[in-house]
């Protein structure tokens, strides 16, 4: 019978973290045990802009720890995009390992229009008048030009604007224009931004520019398409229309709407993001950590992806190490079981994009290898579904940590073998095998899981042949010795989404 050649391993030393320059040696030299290639189960998603766009410090971010690189399509040109696709896809191709890549919609984007001077200073108490006219504004009115507004906002609607820093309440409402009471006041400028809270309000969540983005990011071929703004499942159904299956879709939660609609949202998205910066500011600062923990826990009982986001090591946008708090803020989302931690601004635009991805990559591996995080890890896992597929997952992770496994390894087309699998948090690394270099790319996101690609299967694989080839791809990665025990999950008929119903132990020789 034929065999399927071996599946293409990840290098055991794929996310070393390079040294850090001589200024900060003291306080970023990698551990011992990161710099043999020890790999992290959080995935790191790292943004790329200004201060990461050449190659060098992009190949370095990958060495360091970088799994998908985000793209921000509120900002540069796609010239700009497709220059960075190319680099890496370029770096992808030399490490010999798949790199997601995460294309951000900028979503609707509200503002207030202009002032005279340029700014004025708003005083609590004050009238101030919000309306459709165009002509500068003042102390006492500025130009709102949005009309969804003004059409859903009610008598004691709270506007924030400028991130928060402003509050105004809707004291009567009238044909085109609010007029509002001053709550917190400050310093206003040209086109701040406006958050509304407490409506929900009747504009898509993609507009033209996003749907022109859109369109040249699925050509360029990105594997993940995030969706800012969300509100309500209708947003989703609608970018899925436009995206069909060229790439996996991300709901931001950034909305408290969308925490009200997170279910259904949930069973609509392939993956999503706790992305706290506009969610910090239109719910209440105590509020975000319990959202975060809620909706990371029900990400994991449906198998979804999770990222948690924003101002993870801010600090490190001007400095070479972060706050003793901030690592507290990356370590908890790993104690919660988030499946990747992302890095905006201090990685786009900082001084320290290296540093800030050492640092991080540094804290997972910390956190990973505490017995309290994987007594917790184990305490939290969930009671398999009625179906094959999920007991098969269940089935794999008691088996691989019973006797100690080395490896599981998790045949899989599409992906949902491994997603599965790394739901059930197992305690030792899941090679997701696919022959799609689309699913290969995608998984570079998902908990504990490193992709590897392998020919596509035939009418004549056997499970002889997928055995040998498990064997060998664990043997290539490093990750075991002669007599240790291999899980090896797969589907027949082979090839086949969604029908993962076989499970084999094997012993390395």
């Amino acid at each position: 019978m034929p065999t399927i050649p071996p599946p293409v391993a990840p290098t055991p030393q794929a996310r070393p973290p390079a040294g850090p320059p001589p200024q900060v040696q003291a306080s970023t030299a990698p551990d011992p045990a990161i710099a043999q290639g020890a790999s992290c189960r959080t995935k790191i998603v790292a943004t790329l802009g200004p201060a990461s766009s050449d190659y060098d410090t992009i190949r370095d971010l990958a060495l360091a720890g970088a799994d998908v690189f985000r793209f921000n399509f509120s900002h540069g040109t796609h010239q700009d995009h497709a220059a960075r696709h190319a680099l890496v896809r370029r770096i992808e191709a030399e490490l010999g390992r798949p790199i997601g890549i995460l294309a951000d919609m900028q979503g609707p984007k509200l503002r207030v229009g202009n002032f005279a001077g340029g700014r004025v200073v708003l005083v609590p108490g004050a009238s101030f008048r919000l309306d459709l006219s165009d002509s500068p504004g003042d102390a006492t009115r500025v130009c709102l030009p949005h009309p969804e507004i003004i059409a859903v906002a009610v008598p004691g609607s709270r506007l924030l604007m400028d991130d928060g820093k402003l509050a105004v309440v809707v004291e009567e409402t009238g044909p085109g224009w609010l007029r509002t009471r001053v709550e917190v006041g400050g310093p206003l400028s040209d086109h701040k931004g406006v958050n509304v809270p407490d409506v929900t309000l009747p504009i898509p969540a993609l507009t033209a520019k996003d749907k022109a983005d859109l369109a040249f990011a699925l050509e360029l071929g990105v594997d993940y398409i995030a969706l800012s703004f969300v509100q309500r499942p209708q947003d989703l159904i609608e970018a899925r229309a436009l995206i069909g299956e060229r790439a996996s879709l991300l709901a931001k939660l950034e909305k408290p709407q969308a925490v009200e609609n997170l279910a259904p949202i949930l069973e609509l998205a392939d993956a999503v993001m706790v992305a706290r910066g506009d969610l910090g500011v239109e719910l209440p600062p105590e509020s975000v950590p319990l959202i975060q923990k809620r909706i990371i826990r029900e990400a994991r009982r449906l198998g979804k992806p999770v990222v948690v986001a924003t101002q993870m090591l801010e600090s490190m946008i001007n400095a070479p190490t972060p706050t003793r708090a901030e690592a507290s803020d990356v370590a908890t989302a790993v104690f919660d079981g988030a499946d990747a931690v992302m890095l905006s601004a201090e990685s786009a635009v900082g001084q320290y994009p290296r540093e800030a991805v050492r640092i991080m990559n540094r804290i997972l591996w910390r956190v990973e290898q505490d017995g309290g995080w994987r007594a917790q890890m184990a305490a939290a896992r969930l009671a398999p579904e009625d179906y094959v597929a999920d007991a098969i997952a269940s089935a794999v992770q008691q088996v691989a940590d019973t006797l100690h496994a080395c490896a599981i390894v998790a045949y899989t087309h599409r992906g949902a073998t491994a997603l599965r699998i790394a739901r059930e948090r197992p305690g030792c690394p899941v090679l997701g095998v696919t022959p799609m270099l689309q699913a290969a790319r995608r998984l570079a996101l998902v908990w504990g899981v490193q992709a590897c690609l392998s020919p596509p299967h035939t009418a004549h694989t056997t499970v002889e042949s997928i055995v040998e080839a498990a064997r060998d791809v664990v043997a290539r990665a490093g990750m075991g010795a002669v007599g240790d025990s291999v899980v090896v999950a797969a589907g027949m008929p082979f090839g086949v989404s969604g029908s993962t119903n076989l499970l084999r132990v094997v012993t390395l020789n």
